[in-house]
């Protein structure tokens, strides 16, 4: 699964030790392996939807993209557009963004439209998995089917029991708190819950309660920072350990008391779509914002289309050039 960022999404489940987050080996097409608890940050915390978004302080396009569109799918097909089809099918967002009907896009109109397509993404990243858990095509998922989709060996058969492996025990935490109408499987909707927890406020208990049982050895409520350490201290430099330091006291431990608290730890493992939208606001009219009016016009966000939705538009012409040079050989 991707996420945003390919890796943006979302994002989800357990908080494992870094040993769960190694590479697995290539199984059998009907194996999918992709259980959620793969794509949590090895700290613990869920995989943002901007992670990996910015490395060595440069924007990743295919975040932008994604961001506007709402879609991993059509945010590859626009990559292959043409210049002139890529302006074209925006200024379709466009008039669906501006919500005064002004042919400009404000800051709020901008972070309501990311926010939006935060969410089409989750559902389509929650649809894709959904297609490959439901083995038997019913639109519904069982916890089997799940975790034989998800734990499978390459025989197909389970690789563990509920209660014998922590992960598979918190996934199942998460699946029961899922099934809304405890019916005992998850349909499409319910499914979301279930694959996207973080974004959902319903669902934050219950990833306090996996978060606790994975890294509260002392059992007394709270988390300090050995235990917000775990395993991964035994594989990490003296540097690495003071940054970990650095993060616990200045981002996570907010009323300086050593611990982190039921809301401290929410703030840590869950992340903010809200805070990912503002940022990403501001880095799309810090990037198009030409005439600096703190508004977006149509011409504005066409003209510097390739930051909003992509476009073959850097090789266009070369592609063009190619075809007509390979159509003239024959």
């Amino acid at each position: 699964m991707s996420s945003l960022v390919h890796g943006k999404s979302v994002i989800i489940i357990i908080f494992i030790s870094h040993l769960m987050f190694e590479v697995t080996p290539a199984s059998p097409a009907h194996i999918h392996k992709h259980h959620l608890s793969k794509e949590r940050e090895e700290d613990g915390a869920y995989v943002a939807r901007d992670h990996n978004h910015i490395t060595d302080g440069e924007h990743h396009k295919e975040f932008d993209h994604e961001a506007i569109i709402g879609s991993m799918k059509e945010a590859e097909e626009f990559d292959h557009l043409s210049p002139e089809e890529s302006k074209k099918r925006l200024r379709i967002l466009l008039t669906k963004m501006d919500l005064n009907k002004n042919e400009q896009i404000d800051r709020n109109e901008l972070h309501a439209w990311i926010l939006r397509s935060f969410s089409m993404l989750s559902e389509e990243e929650s649809a894709e998995r959904f297609e490959d858990a439901d083995e038997n095509e019913d639109g519904k998922v069982t916890w089997e089917e799940y975790k034989a989709d998800s734990f499978g060996d390459e025989n197909g058969l389970h690789s563990a029991e509920d209660g014998d492996d922590e992960v598979v025990k918190h996934d199942k935490v998460l699946f029961k708190a899922a099934d809304v109408n405890k019916d005992g499987v998850l349909d499409k909707r319910e499914f979301i819950y279930f694959t996207h927890p973080e974004e959902h406020p319903e669902m934050f208990a219950h990833i306090l309660q996996n978060t606790l049982e994975d890294k509260d050895k002392d059992n007394n409520g709270v988390i300090d920072f050995q235990e917000f350490l775990g395993d991964r201290a035994k594989t990490h430099d003296k540097e690495w350990l003071l940054s970990e330091k650095e993060k616990f006291d200045e981002e996570y431990d907010k009323d300086g008391n050593g611990v982190l608290n039921t809301s401290e730890i929410l703030a840590w493992v869950v992340p903010s779509n809200d805070e990912i939208a503002t940022e990403e606001v501001d880095h799309l009219f810090a990037s198009s914002d030409d005439d600096q009016d703190n508004v977006l016009s149509f011409d504005e966000i066409l003209e510097n289309h390739e930051i909003f939705v992509g476009s073959e538009a850097t090789d266009y012409g070369e592609h063009l050039h190619n075809i007509h040079v390979f159509q003239d050989e024959l």
